[in-house]
């Protein structure tokens, strides 16, 4: 018969165990619930297709999904986002700070994604010059994820940047720059490939509430297994 104490000690570590487990599972819920709320608004959004007013779309703080439409220059240097995917091939997005008039801040506009060339030398942004009408989605910028290192000086053109952060780079830039960035209408003449994906390099809400299952599923064998098995050595 196994001892009170190791009994209890096996227990503890169990129910700690299941905890984790049942934890790790409402999580990946939660996410999935987020990230399905974003393609709900992303899909209302492209049907409606409303554009809200300059001075909204250059908010500094504001990060909710909207249409914008708007006449601008884009001002270099154009900055290129690193390990970026698309269609299972690894590429680089480019974006472009545009100044609309006289309004500040400026807006980031993607531009698109262009693949890696051989040599992985960075290619040469076409920037379209004078007054271009653009049209799109404003979105977050990327998640920047794990920080690692500074954002290079702007010494040359394009600026490689493994992250995307508009605060810091306007700080790097000299300029003040939106929240949000403008992802490009796919119809749209100018740029490279694009869409209008919410979720771009990231899983979506039904591979989130997969793993869930799987974690609620594992929390649960391990709670029967382990009743069966203190229950049966208790009895021998």
């Amino acid at each position: 018969m196994i001892p009170r104490r190791r009994r209890l000690l096996l227990f503890v570590l169990i129910a700690a165990l299941v905890a984790l487990m049942l934890g790790l599972g409402r999580w990946q819920l939660e996410r999935a619930q987020l990230k399905q709320t974003q393609l709900n608004v992303a899909a209302q959004v492209l049907r409606d297709r409303n554009g809200i007013a300059l001075s909204h779309a250059l908010d500094g703080t504001d990060t909710r999904l909207a249409w914008f439409a708007g006449t601008g220059r884009f001002e270099p240097p154009a900055i290129v986002l690193d390990n970026q995917q698309h269609q299972g091939r690894a590429g680089l997005r480019v974006y472009v700070p545009m100044r609309f008039a006289d309004a500040a801040p400026h807006l980031l506009v993607d531009l698109g994604w262009r693949e890696w060339p051989p040599g992985r030398v960075l290619p040469e942004i076409a920037i379209p010059v004078g007054e271009v009408a653009v049209s799109g989605l404003l979105a977050p910028a990327p998640s920047v994820g794990i920080r690692v290192g500074e954002l290079p000086a702007v010494t040359s053109a394009p600026l490689l940047v493994t992250r995307l952060d508009p605060a810091e780079l306007a700080a790097t830039l000299g300029t003040p720059l939106a929240a949000r960035v403008l992802r490009l209408d796919p119809a749209l003449a100018v740029g490279y490939v694009r869409d209008l994906d919410v979720l771009p390099n990231t899983l979506p809400p039904e591979r989130h509430r997969g793993y869930a299952v799987q974690w609620f599923a594992m929390a649960a064998a391990l709670t029967l297994l382990s009743l069966f098995t203190l229950i049966r050595k208790g009895k021998s």
